[in-house]
């Protein structure tokens, strides 16, 4: 995929229009099935072969690919938004596994490549690092903020699992508690700072600046160790652990703002794309 570009599935079609929209809420793409069904097959119309694949899937194999579908409203050749079946990224992959034409078949064995991959990373760990390392050497990342972001996940994980002896074990309760962290010291949950700096699926993380990662570290170091010493249990005594832990973070923003005349918060971001619409995903900056 080049630079320029948002990554995302539609890269894969070399350039024929794969309309999609994006859920915040779900923070999930959903592309047109019968756009990729058009680019995969000779089908004169995309939506009969639809209907005739999903009672296949549904009748012969008990794909649950139809359920997953959602009815979204997308901008059709005339101009006008109408309801069309989408999925997201991990369907639009199934699907393209169940479309039996000559031009699907380079998917299936991008796909099956990148099975055979992970399988490789199960045995040898260190492949998974090193293409951590190359792709974001590939962003433009220095070596020094790849050893931090490496240390930083490492950090992370350290906070999860004092949080996990606490009795913390479902992921909205991991992103409770991190959002409370976020909100002690920036007046941000994560999805408000993600779209705040313009992100929609990318990591905040990765397009922090210096002193934003730093109160991030600060907030969840503070959380860990107050939690390390007091042993809270249940979401709601981590939660009131994480508040704190996030307001230590705040004292630290508010002192070097003092000092500095400049905030510690910014709307600056890794990408080289931005977007507009969500019928028009991208433009180049």
């Amino acid at each position: 995929m080049g630079q320029n570009k948002l990554e995302t599935i539609t890269n894969l079609f070399e350039g024929k229009e794969i309309r999609s929209i994006w859920d915040s809420e779900k923070e999930e793409y959903y592309f047109s099935v019968v756009d990729v069904i058009a680019v995969l097959t000779d089908s004169k119309d995309s939506s009969d072969y639809w209907t005739t694949l999903k009672r296949r899937l549904i009748k012969d194999e008990g794909s649950e690919l139809p359920t997953n579908c959602r009815s979204l409203k997308l901008k059709a050749k005339d101009g006008k938004m109408r309801n069309t079946d989408t999925l997201n990224t991990k369907w639009i992959f199934r699907l393209i596994e169940s479309v039996p034409s000559p031009k699907a078949e380079p998917f299936k064995v991008w796909l099956a490549n990148l099975g055979s991959e992970r399988i490789d990373e199960v045995f040898d760990p260190e492949i998974a690092a090193n293409r951590i390392v190359n792709y974001y050497r590939n962003k433009g990342y220095t070596d020094e903020w790849i050893k931090k972001r490496l240390t930083g996940i490492v950090d992370r994980f350290k906070l999860t699992d004092i949080w996990k002896d606490g009795g913390i074990e479902k992921p909205v309760e991991y992103a409770l508690l991190t959002n409370e962290i976020y909100k002690g010291w920036s007046g941000m949950k994560a999805s408000e700072y993600k779209s705040y700096k313009g992100l929609r699926k990318e990591s905040l993380r990765d397009n922090m600046t210096d002193i934003e990662i730093a109160l991030t570290n600060i907030g969840e170091i503070a959380a860990r160790d107050i939690a390390k010493t007091e042993h809270p249990q249940g979401l709601g005594e981590n939660m009131k652990v994480a508040a704190r832990g996030g307001r230590v973070a705040k004292g630290a923003r508010d002192l070097y703002e003092e000092e500095t005349k400049t905030s510690a918060i910014s709307k600056e971001n890794a990408l080289n794309y931005q977007y507009k619409d969500d019928n028009k995903l991208i433009e180049n900056k």
